[in-house]
């Protein structure tokens, strides 16, 4: 009789999948055949949506107690996976609370839209908990699908639709890269479990290193790289994020990005920890290439979409330097990283969403001339998120690349380190450029006001996370702490 596997560990994505197709058979049984009835059913969809990945963060926060694995051991669920996923379903709860006042503006509101992203969320968690590198591909595939369709979800516009395009078609050749990389090391290992590739590759078995799975890694690096959008696997950011509807952008900044993050971690401290040596160089490279590339070719951006597409390869290169690191320390520094990324991201774009002159969004640095004067509030929001990116204590960026930074020292990357604090003054530039326009320049036509509630509530939330993270760090210490240990547990 077949073994009947545990499903504890898998509980949250169970629950989010049945929501999903809950919320599908309600969506499509509302009435809406005018527009208003239309908005009715986006808007109830997408609170509903919101209460889903509330509960779904809950239900992991759980799992909190030590490592869980079923489904034939595919499936994993140990602190590094619960942090990272609580990080995810808050990004993407979010994201659906400062999008529904654009969608409804732009036409844009059909209740698939939050669906899609609830869907694309549970191929995340997927990804947290691959503990086998065809569970991986499956979670990595059932998010990108989402994101192509959202990427285009504003159907008339032709630079939605040119993003999502872009995306899929950019976004197949990274898979196919994944999947063969796969596939060499399937053939070479004889497995895709990662705990019996660490085994593996940790001197517990005979296995010599031999080229076919260096090749085999090498391939899995660049199809992770494209998912985070590191150097030189980029070159869709800025097109995409400047292209897709703004909220769409701030989804993909966040949770899409963290998950990647994650799991370029799970893949690379798990099955492939004891060829730290093959790999490291790799990683150091991408991460220095992309903080370089991520500060000097914002410099010049006009248009603030472009300018956060540039901001988060350099984020992303930052985040790797706690990977290149590849101890628990390293680990710790980019997951606290990414708890603080999260919180400036959804604040920026939150300000974002809020530069509107006659109903219309604009995307240009030179529109938030004397916001100071005519939006106080708001200006002192996007100055909080901005002084944070460009790591000017006492705000959380700071102490962000300063974990990240040590954990570097620490593991003897002093070039890399060196090359991070050179690339954020760099970066600080085009940061402050920003705060001398919104409080040194007069404005020339002043945007909308008042800035709705829930875009209000969001940027307040993210300020405080981001202002008071020095006064009470602990709880995202604590949780990056236990969530690096359980990766180095074994």
């Amino acid at each position: 009789m077949a073994e009947v596997p545990n499903v504890v560990p898998a509980l949250p994505e169970l629950f989010l999948a049945s929501a999903i197709m809950a919320m599908l058979m309600l969506g499509v049984f509302q009435p809406w055949d005018t527009a208003e009835k239309e908005v009715k059913a986006s808007r109830l969809i997408s609170f509903l949506s919101i209460i889903t990945l509330i509960l779904a963060a809950l239900l992991v926060s759980t799992l909190s107690g030590g490592r869980l694995v079923t489904f034939q051991n595919m499936f994993v669920s140990d602190p590094f996976a619960v942090y990272s996923k609580i990080l995810v379903l808050i990004g993407s709860a979010l994201a659906i609370v400062i999008s529904q006042g654009f969608i409804e503006r732009h036409a844009m509101a059909r209740f698939e839209y939050s669906i899609l992203i609830v869907f694309a969320t549970l191929g995340m968690m997927m990804m947290i908990s691959a503990n086998d590198l065809i569970a991986l591909y499956l979670g990595l595939e059932m998010q990108s699908l989402s994101l192509y369709v959202i990427a285009a979800f504003q159907r008339d516009d032709t630079r939605s639709t040119e993003a999502g395009l872009k995306y899929f078609v950019l976004g197949a050749l990274a898979s196919g890269m994944l999947l063969y990389g796969a596939s060499l090391i399937y053939g070479f290992a004889g497995t895709t479990n990662f705990d019996q590739l660490a085994q593996l590759f940790h001197g517990g078995g005979e296995t010599e290193v031999n080229i076919g799975i260096i090749f085999g890694i090498v391939f899995i690096l660049a199809g992770l790289a494209f998912k985070v959008s590191a150097v030189p696997f980029h070159m869709w950011t800025p097109d995409v994020y400047e292209g897709a509807p703004t909220p769409v952008t701030a989804f993909f900044s966040v949770a899409p990005k963290i998950a990647a993050l994650a799991l370029f971690i799970r893949v690379m401290i798990g099955p492939f920890g004891g060829l730290v040596g093959e790999w490291q160089q790799i990683v150091v490279f991408v991460s220095m290439a992309s903080m370089v590339l991520g500060a000097f070719a914002a410099i010049n951006q006009r248009n603030i979409k472009r300018l956060m597409a540039y901001s988060s390869i350099g984020h992303v290169g930052y985040a790797l330097i706690g990977l290149a690191a590849g101890g628990e320390t390293g680990v710790r520094g980019t997951l606290i990283y990414l708890a603080i990324y999260l919180a400036m991201n959804i604040g920026a774009f939150a300000c974002i969403l809020c530069m509107r002159r006659g109903d219309r969004m604009v995307e240009g640095i030179d529109d938030l001339a004397g916001l100071g004067k005519t939006h106080p509030m708001l200006a002192l929001g996007l100055v909080v998120f901005m002084f944070s990116m460009a790591g000017i204590p006492p705000l959380a960026g700071f102490f962000g690349k300063l974990y990240i930074f040590l954990a570097a020292i620490e593991a003897g990357l002093y070039a890399l380190a060196v090359v991070g604090v050179l690339t954020s003054v760099v970066a600080a530039f085009y940061y402050l450029r920003i705060v001398q326009m919104v409080y040194f320049e007069e404005p020339d036509d002043p945007l909308d006001k008042p800035v709705s509630r829930d875009l209000g509530l969001v940027i307040a939330a993210a300020g405080l996370v981001i202002v008071l993270f020095f006064v009470y760090p602990t709880p995202i210490l604590n949780g990056a702490a236990a969530a690096a240990a359980s990766l180095f547990a074994g």
